[in-house]
């Protein structure tokens, strides 16, 4: 059985597609997305609901504008933009906009720089981010979850996985840090660097994909002062990162500059309202204010 490179699929998953004779990448391509679970295989999956044919608002000829080329989109972008689509269409997503005062973590790599060029390890604020998160997400446990297909459970994960989003040549990849919140930042900075490289060259296997509490998308070395990340079902929040910006803050006597990140949280409303959207960022903003915080 020939598996697409990024499907995703738990072992006892393939396992049972092996039993049954059933190819999951046939099975991929039928349902229009690449992850898939043990409902899809057993046919328990119910049918989604029939969706109106948008497909009219695109179908115009726009050559009779101007001169056009065409571009086929690859068989990983069909899938991805699928996936997106339906994630926008079922999800009612809010996102909650805040900024965190990062003086601290950069004063830290700084001093730090010397030892992570001993260790040969980029300590980059990633991997902060993503140590910070992990204790958010033991503090706030429902934003450590995922609804049943019904609608009608919530999930609670016992464990913290964060989902690392990757831009390459061939789409947008999410690699997945396990058990972010037992390791320390070395380890976190050392995966980070890994999984990014082994993600532009196709190397990520589905077994590092998949199964994410919650992702995070930084955009911080492009650009941008905000957007709104799409949640990537079944997790229920996403975190958004853009450019650190110094920004004069009032201490009190006089306007000091500060390095500041901008932090955009796009969570399902189904089951996170906004005031604990507010703390979950407030509480997040704390532990990148003062690093020290998630070293212990």
């Amino acid at each position: 059985m020939n598996v697409m490179s990024d499907l995703i699929a738990s072992p006892s998953v393939r396992a049972l597609a092996r039993e049954k004779g059933i190819d999951l990448e046939k099975l991929a391509r039928d349902l229009g997305r690449t992850t898939i679970a043990r409902e899809d295989v057993t046919g328990d999956a119910k049918p989604s609901a029939p969706q109106s044919d948008h497909s009219k608002y695109w179908d115009m000829d726009h050559s009779q504008y101007g001169p056009v080329t065409e571009e086929p989109l690859s068989r990983f972008a069909q899938v991805a933009a699928a996936n997106l689509g339906a994630a926008n269409a079922m999800i009612p997503q809010v996102t909650h906009h805040d900024r965190a005062d990062v003086s601290a973590i950069e004063a830290l790599r700084k001093e730090l720089k010397p030892e992570a060029q001993a260790r040969g390890v980029k300590l980059t604020a990633l991997a902060f981010q993503v140590k910070a998160l992990a204790r958010a997400l033991r503090e706030f446990p429902r934003f450590n979850a995922s609804l049943t297909p019904d609608g009608k459970t919530l999930v609670l994960k016992n464990y913290v996985h964060t989902g690392i989003a990757v831009d390459t040549a061939h789409g947008l990849m999410v690699p997945v840090i396990r058990d972010a919140d037992r390791k320390g930042l070395w380890q976190i900075a050392a995966e980070i660097t890994d999984l990014a490289s082994r993600a532009q060259a196709r190397k990520v296997g589905p077994d590092e994909m998949g199964g994410a509490s919650m992702s995070i998308s930084n955009l911080g070395g492009i650009g941008g002062t905000a957007f709104t990340p799409i949640v990537n079902p079944p997790e229920v929040a996403i975190l958004g990162l853009t450019h650190t910006e110094v920004t004069p803050v009032w201490d009190g006597e006089a306007f000091q500059p500060v390095p500041m990140v901008p932090l955009d949280l796009s969570y399902d409303h189904r089951v996170i309202n906004g005031a604990e959207a507010a703390r979950f960022t407030t509480y997040l903003a704390g532990l990148l204010g003062d690093p020290r915080q998630i070293m212990i």
